[in-house]
Formats: C-alpha cells, sequence, structure tokens
C-alpha cells in the first residue's frame, strides 16, 4: 500500500516537472532572442550614469518653465537647452558646458574692452605732457557690465550644478531669478532719471554713475579736482569748486579741462547708461532670432562704429587743440629782460633820427610775439617786503654795472648772493628818509601822506625815493628808460617798488592831465630848458593845478658854466609858465640843493603875461589825450568852474579814497549806466564785497607774500580801493585804451597807474608782478586782437609763483583755463558765477620750454 502511493506520487511529479520545462523553453527562445537582436542593433555599451536622471530632469524644467522668460528676457541665453544624443538622452556636459560658455563670453567681452580704456587713459595721458592718468578708484565701465552681465545668480547656479551642492529646483530657480533680475535691470535703465534697481546690478551701476558724474579730472597735468557749484544768487562763492556753465535752457555744461570742448553732463550719462544697456541685450545662440535687428540698429542705442569714429575725432581734435599751444622760448638777444615793444631792433633802425630819445620809446612789432621768456639762471622766488626794500636776489636781476658806476653814490652794492640798497641816490647819499623830510621841510603844505598823496618820481633811479615814501603813506609811480643805467627799474619791481620803463621823448606819457599832486626830479638829466621847454610843458599837463615840481640837481647849487647856464634858462622858462618858486634851499647833509615850484590855481597869471611864450593850447586840445599823441610846445588852460576837475584840491587822505570826487554829478551816467557818484559808490561796494568775502577767503592765494599786483582792466579803481589797508601791497590800475576814460577818478582817490593797449606788450620787465587781475578783460580782447599772445604778456610780466585773477564769460573761462594748462599753470580755483560767468585763479610755476624760437622777430 505504501509502495503503491509512493509511485502515484513520483508519476505526479513526473508530469508537472515535464510541463514547466516545456513553458520554459519558448521563454527562453524568446529571450535568446531579444538578446541577439539587441546585440545586433547596439554598436557601443554606455554605462550608467547615476546623475543623468537627474540632468535631464532638470533640463526640462529649465525648458518648459522658463520658456517665456527667455522669450522676453535681454540676458544671456543657454543655446544648448534643446540639445540631445542620439537615443534622445541629455549629453553629460551640457549644463557644464553652458557654464563655462557663459563665464568664458564674459571674459573675453573684457579682455577686449579693457585695452581700449587703456589706449584712451594713455593717449589723455599724452595730451597731458606725457602724463598718465589713471585713478585706482574709477571702475572701467566694462567691468561693471562684466558684473552685471549673466548675473550673479547665474554664476552660483552654475557652481551649485557643477558642484553637486544645490539641488535641481534651487538651481533652476536661480537662474530664473537672475533673469528676472537682468530684466528688471533693463527697465529701469530705461527711467528718465537713470535710476539702476535689482540688486547687485542697482550697487554696480550706482558706482558707474559716481564715476561719471561730470567726469571729474585729478592731477597729472589735467588740473586740480573740484567740486560744481551754480551760482544763482551771489556774484563770488568759495573757492575749491569746479565751473560750470549755466545754458539759457537750465542744463549744465562742464568745460573739459584739456580743451575747449563743451560736454553736456546729462547727455554724457544717459549716453553711457545706453551703451551699457545696449551691451546687456546681447543675445546668445538662438535666442538672437527673437530679436528684430532693426531694434537694436535703429533704437537709441548708437554703434561702435559710430561711437569709435566719435572718440577718434575727439581724441585727434584734444591733440589738435594742445598742439595749438606749443610755447618755445623767445630767442632775442635781450635774454631773460625781453620787452617786446622797447627791444625791438628792426625797428629801431628804422628810425632818422634818435636825438630826441626815439630809440627808447615804444616800437611794438607787428605780430606780438607768443614766446616765452626764459628764467635766469639761479631764479628764486623773490623776497618778500618790506626786506625786499634793502636787498634782493643778485641771481633774479644779475646786473651789476649800477653797482660799479653809482656804488658811491649808495645806489646797489653786490653782497654775497644778495643786491643791498642803502637807501641812498645821487642827491641823497645819506638816505632817502632824510631827503624826503627835508623837501617838507622847505615848503609844510606838501604835508605828505595827507594834502600829497600822488607823485611821479622822473629818472628814478632804482626808486629808493619812491620805497620810502610808502613809510610816509605816499604811492609814487616811478619811471626810467631801459638805457645804459642797466636794469634800474628792474631793480625797483624786483625790490618791491612801483615803477615802470619809460621815456620824455617826443610823446605825450601815458597818463591823463592834471593828476600828480608832486613831480619830482633828483638830477635825473631831462634837459627841460630846451627846445622852448617842450618837456617841461609836459610835465605842466600832468600836474594838478597847485601841484609842486621838486627838482634837486647841481644847477641848482653849482658854478659850473653849464650849470649857471642852464639855471638861467629854467628860472625865465618856469616865469613864463607862472610857476611859483616857492623855496629854494640847500640840504646840508646831503650837500645838494633843491627849489620847489607850484603850478597855479587859476588862469590870472596867464592872461597877464606880456608874452604868450610858451603859448596856451588850443580849446580843441584835450590835456587827457595821451596814448601816442606827439609833444606840444603849449599849455593847457586851468578850469575855472567849481564843478570841473581840477577846479579843487582833492581831500586829504585818506578820505578821498572812497569818496566819490566833488565833479561827478548825477546828470552824468556812469560805466554800469547809474548816475556816476552812485555808479561809482557801487562798484565800490562790489569790490569791498568781492576781496572781503571771496579773495581774502576763498583763493587760497596767501596774500602775505603779494606786493605788485596789477588791475588789467580798472574801471574807478575799486579793485585797488577794496585791497587798501586789507593787503600791503600796491596796485597798477591799467585803464584800456578803448574803455571809459576813467583813469582821472582813480588819481582823484589817492590811487594811480595808466593807459594801455593790451594788443601790444606793457612796458615793463618781465617777472614784474606778483598777481594780474583781469576782470572782464579778455572777452573784449578778443574783438580786436588774438588772445594767445596777451596770455604771453602774461605769462611775461607774472613772476613764478605769482597768480593770475579772471572774471569772464564761460567760453573766455575755459580758453584762458586751457591755455594757462598748457604754460604748466597752476588751477587754483575755477568756478562759475550767475548770468553765464565765470571765475578762474591760476599759479605760475618755474617751467619753462626747452624748445627755442628759430626766428628773431626782435632784438636788444
Amino acid at each position: 500500500m505504501a509502495f503503491g502511493k509512493n509511485s502515484l506520487m513520483d508519476s505526479r511529479r513526473s508530469s508537472s516537472s515535464s510541463s514547466h520545462w516545456s513553458m520554459m523553453t519558448p521563454v527562453l527562445f524568446i529571450a535568446l532572442c531579444l538578446i541577439g537582436v539587441w546585440m545586433m542593433t547596439s554598436t557601443t555599451i554606455v554605462p550608467i550614469d547615476e546623475s543623468l536622471g537627474n540632468k535631464s530632469e532638470m533640463k526640462q524644467q529649465v525648458t518648459e518653465s522658463d520658456t517665456k522668460t527667455y522669450e522676453d528676457s535681454s540676458g544671456d541665453v543657454p543655446d544648448e537647452a534643446g540639445r540631445r544624443d542620439a537615443d534622445g538622452n541629455m549629453e553629460d556636459s551640457t549644463t557644464e558646458s553652458k557654464s563655462e560658455s557663459s563665464e568664458e563670453h564674459t571674459m573675453i567681452d573684457k579682455s577686449d574692452e579693457k585695452p581700449t580704456g587703456k589706449a584712451q587713459n594713455d593717449d589723455l595721458g599724452k595730451d597731458d605732457e606725457g602724463e598718465k592718468d589713471e585713478d585706482p578708484n574709477q571702475t572701467s565701465y566694462n567691468d561693471e557690465l562684466g558684473n552685471a552681465e549673466g548675473g550673479k545668480t547665474i554664476k552660483e547656479g552654475s557652481q551649485g550644478t557643477n558642484g553637486g551642492d544645490m539641488s535641481t529646483e534651487e538651481a533652476a530657480q536661480e537662474i530664473t531669478d537672475g533673469d528676472l533680475e537682468r530684466k528688471s535691470a533693463q527697465q529701469t535703465f530705461s527711467d528718465e532719471n537713470g535710476k539702476m534697481e535689482g540688486g547687485e546690478m542697482a550697487k554696480e551701476s550706482a558706482e558707474i554713475k559716481e564715476d561719471l558724474k561730470l567726469n571729474e579730472v585729478s592731477g597729472n597735468g589735467r588740473g586740480n579736482s573740484s567740486e560744481q557749484i551754480s551760482d544763482e544768487s551771489k556774484g563770488d562763492e568759495q573757492a575749491g569748486q569746479y565751473f560750470n556753465e549755466k545754458t539759457d535752457n537750465g542744463q549744465n555744461k562742464s568745460i573739459e579741462q584739456n580743451g575747449d570742448m563743451f560736454f553736456d553732463g546729462k547727455d554724457q550719462i544717459q549716453q553711457t547708461k545706453d551703451r551699457l544697456y545696449d551691451e546687456m541685450l546681447l543675445p546668445n545662440g538662438a535666442q538672437s532670432e527673437l530679436l528684430s535687428e532693426s531694434n537694436s540698429q535703429n533704437g537709441a542705442w548708437s554703434t561702435q562704429v559710430a561711437e569709435s569714429k566719435t572718440e577718434k575725432q575727439l581724441q585727434a581734435g584734444l591733440k589738435e587743440h594742445k598742439n595749438m599751444y606749443s610755447w618755445k622760448l623767445c630767442n632775442v638777444t635781450a635774454g631773460t629782460d625781453y620787452i617786446p615793444c622797447l627791444d625791438n631792433e628792426e625797428a629801431i633802425k628804422r628810425l632818422r633820427t634818435t636825438k630826441h630819445y626815439e630809440h627808447r620809446e615804444r616800437h611794438c612789432p607787428d605780430d606780438p610775439p607768443t614766446c616765452l621768456v626764459p628764467l635766469p639762471e639761479g631764479y628764486k622766488q623773490s623776497i618778500q617786503w618790506p626786506r625786499s626794500r634793502n636787498k634782493i636776489w643778485y641771481y633774479n636781476v644779475p646786473h651789476t654795472s649800477l653797482a660799479t658806476i653809482k656804488g658811491h653814490q649808495n645806489w646797489v652794492k653786490v653782497s654775497g648772493e644778495f643786491l643791498t640798497f642803502p637807501g641812498g641816490g645821487t642827491q641823497f647819499k645819506h638816505g632817502a628818509l632824510h631827503y624826503i623830510d627835508f623837501i617838507q621841510e622847505s615848503v609844510p603844505g606838501i604835508a605828505w601822506g595827507k594834502n600829497s598823496r600822488v607823485v611821479l618820481d622822473v629818472g628814478c633811479g632804482v626808486a629808493s625815493f619812491g620805497g620810502f615814501l610808502f613809510d610816509r603813506d605816499v604811492l609814487t609811480m616811478s619811471f626810467a628808460p631801459k638805457d645804459e643805467h642797466e636794469a634800474q627799474v628792474q631793480f625797483a619791481l624786483e625790490r618791491g617798488i612801483p615803477a615802470i620803463s619809460m621815456v620824455m621823448g617826443t610823446k605825450r606819457l601815458s597818463f591823463p592831465g592834471m593828476v600828480f599832486d608832486v613831480i619830482h626830479c633828483a638830477r635825473c638829466r631831462v634837459p627841460w630848458h630846451i627846445e622852448g621847454g617842450k618837456l617841461l610843458l609836459e610835465l605842466n599837463r600832468l600836474l594838478r593845478p597847485g601841484g609842486y615840481f621838486v627838482w634837486s640837481a647841481t644847477p641848482v647849487y653849482q658854478k659850473l658854466r653849464e650849470d649857471v647856464e642852464i639855471w638861467e634858462a629854467m628860472s625865465e622858462l618856469t616865469k613864463s609858465m607862472c610857476w611859483d618858486m616857492l623855496n629854494k634851499t640847500k640840504d646840508k647833509i646831503n650837500r645838494i640843493g633843491m627849489v620847489i615850484y607850484k603850478k597855479p590855481l587859476n588862469n590870472e597869471c596867464y592872461e597877464k603875461r606880456p608874452q604868450s611864450n610858451p603859448p596856451l593850447c588850443e580849446e580843441s586840445d584835450d590835456p587827457n589825450a595821451a596814448w601816442n599823441i606827439p609833444l606840444q610846445t603849449c599849455m593847457h588852460k586851468l578850469p575855472v568852474d567849481p564843478a570841473l576837475r581840477g577846479s579843487q584840491w582833492p581831500q586829504p587822505w585818506p578820505q578821498r579814497l572812497e569818496k566819490a570826487p566833488y565833479w561827478l554829478n548825477d546828470s552824468q551816467v556812469g560805466v554800469y549806466g547809474k548816475p556816476a557818484p552812485k555808479d561809482f559808490m557801487t562798484d565800490f561796494e562790489h569790490w569791498k564785497y568781492v576781496i572781503n568775502n571771496s579773495y581774502l577767503k576763498g583763493t587760497g592765494i596767501d596774500w602775505s607774500i603779494v606786493r605788485n599786483v596789477m588791475d588789467m582792466r580798472a574801471i574807478y579803481g575799486g579793485f585797488a580801493a577794496a585791497l587798501q589797508g586789507e593787503v600791503n601791497a600796491w596796485v597798477m590800475n591799467v585803464v584800456s585804451i578803448d574803455s571809459p576814460d576813467t583813469l582821472p577818478i582813480i588819481y582823484e582817490r589817492g590811487l594811480f597807474g595808466i593807459y594801455h593797449d593790451w594788443c601790444e606788450s606793457f612796458s615793463t620787465y618781465p617777472r614784474s608782478y606778483d598777481l594780474l587781475h583781469a576782470d572782464h578783460l579778455f572777452s573784449r580782447l578778443k574783438q580786436r586782437c588774438k588772445l594767445l599772445p596777451v596770455i604771453s604778456e602774461v605769462d611775461r610780466i607774472l613772476r613764478p609763483q605769482g597768480k593770475l585773477i579772471v572774471r569772464d564769460s564761460a567760453e573766455v573761462i575755459g580758453e584762458v583755463e586751457n591755455m594757462a594748462k598748457s604754460l604748466n599753470y597752476e588751477v587754483k580755483v575755477v568756478t562759475s558765477l550767475k548770468d553765464n560767468e565765470g571765475f578762474l585763479c591760476v599759479q605760475k610755476t618755474m617751467w619753462r620750454p626747452k624748445e627755442v624760437e628759430t626766428s628773431l622777430p626782435s632784438l636788444a
């Protein structure tokens, strides 16, 4: 039974096993077929990458979620976004290639742009005397753009993907946010106010705007950095501010410091923003097809061709402008002492005679020179007043002939590296102050510094007489010719004493009539008595009615035949001129004689003369006409109307300084259009305000070292009057020949000055003045002559370390500033005033060009 049961079970097992294998056979066959097919169709066995799925998923998310974003965005588009392998799988290096490609593109942009910016800076540096203008604080526009392009988020997203530190969702979101950030920045760029928003872009664009702020320039020949202001309420502002021209439409235009070109600051910022915007809109890959070409070519953004062309033209213009001011040293035999209108040998050779000192008069060249006078070897900054009255640096005026010829008369002596001035002269060997006091003792009515304020010293020598009259509060105009008494006027100016090179020859002196309180001649070697007294009659024209003529010369006290003859001739001449001899005396200390005459106050004496010799001048003869007017052997009638100038003696000094002259009345229209007395006071108040609130505080000038000052276009002398008492300086007031003749007013208030035409050279030695002041002079000169020779003349008469102050139109300020920079002057202040006018203060340096002129326009 048992056996039978087992047999039954074995039978069942055998049947089941047979059935199983019969089922497995087709399965195995099918499997083998499939494997064979697969092996036949497969060419490469690809290892499985676990990250492949994640990368494919991330790519799919980016593609699906950001399609609309990239269509609207102007940022970089991943141009590999849809590329797959032959089996439809994403390539392993797709994302990495995209990231590297984006960064590489940004680096290429930077490498292409940076050399261009550097080259431009180098060119500008060459324009400015070969110095490069490099500012480490300024950021390249392309560096800023490089940070903005692609966005900071793209870079971080790339790092996160490659490093595996960021999930696919985070990476996709970062890319999307970065794109939106760029989109926001683009929209903000189009804002009228130029504000930029959107994370890092806002910060970077703010830095760009800061750098663009009217292109502030500093150092290395491009001028001092200054703030910019626009003053609508005051005529003067404190110093250290950059100049803005206020145009009619309210826009601010800044004057570029290396050229005449005007740049609209607002437009320049907008152009730079446009360029940045344009560069951000450059698409990559297939995304470029989404943009219409006309949008970038015909829109608000210029092409690189246009930008480069404009820049090349600008640089060429700056170089050409720079070359306009190619300075050279004067090639003249006068060397360091060159005075163009007195050292014109060609004109002097053409003179028919020199009998009347014609060769010492002005003979200006037809073409005013534009060369620069060299400095004497070893030149130093001048010694300050009052020590300069007693000694100066020898190498500043290296002339010793006067020390040799006049040494025994105490004019000047050589003492080591100094030239010393003992205070003596031919007629006052034992000191000028005793001599000055002796004059007042002889005629108390002279009353130095009260009744007598303005003096003319003829044949001044080294001007010790005028130098010590400062101690008596007297202002002296000293003059002498440029003759064999070598550099006598130059000595005076170097000492800080007023003086000018001039001769009594064939023409009137450049002063108005009836202005000097006292005229002095101490053995001045002028033949007063010859030719009908023509030269003495010129002094009569200049002398105020009731004024004094002090003559201390050998004919007064010596008994030599020649001296006696001259004395007799002078006595007869002065009597016929109705001069009253007040005193003839002798100084026991100096052992010299002196005579003092007084000019009449009215015409009574003229009418009682038995003979009209010298005759009275014609009524049409203007005693104030002085520019290139031949001398006349006649006398002008004196004014008798109490309201006319000259009929009364001026008020005592210093009261006369601040009060309008008595002969100005309301019926007369002043220079500024107001009644003359009010015009006068308005001018004075204006300059008091300017001096006290601007010049003394805001120009950076150390006024303690300023001594010789010239107001190149004085009106009423308000500038000089305002300086009186504030600065220990004297002012030469120059009234241009084409301006209203206000010079008599200047003398009336106890100041002095001279007529001049600034289209010609001034009759003074080089390096004469510490400060020149030009108020609306240059804009007027441009109507008659070129400005370049005038600036060359300014450089000639200005001392090294001397200052030039200019108040003029915006255009002229820019032009003068450019010329000053080409001369290597230091710009102290340049700022704007009201009504489209500007203010400029520059300082001359020791710089001189090395190249010398090839021609010889004039010789000494």
